[in-house]
């Protein structure tokens, strides 16, 4: 398996409880279209991590660019 440019736990994890689905969803800032449903906070929490770990795998394989880890960007003072 190839090796993305960052690794699946630089990326920045929530986990929230969702009413309507009656489970716990995983959710990552960086990928706003990936999700993890589970009946635990962690089993959401380690599904999410995985799946990120796939997508960065699977983008690294396709030489698409990986988003920059919100822990590692670099943001631009505001200049007033």
């Amino acid at each position: 398996m190839a090796t993305a440019l960052y690794e699946a736990d630089k990326y920045t994890y929530r986990v929230l409880w969702s009413e309507e689905d009656r489970q716990y969803v995983g959710v990552c800032t960086e990928f706003p279209s990936l999700s993890h449903l589970a009946d635990t906070h962690n089993a959401a929490l380690v599904g999410v991590v995985a799946l990120v770990r796939d997508v960065l795998a699977d983008m690294h394989t396709s030489k698409k660019e990986s988003p920059v880890p919100m822990a590692i960007r670099r943001f631009k003072k505001d200049a007033r």
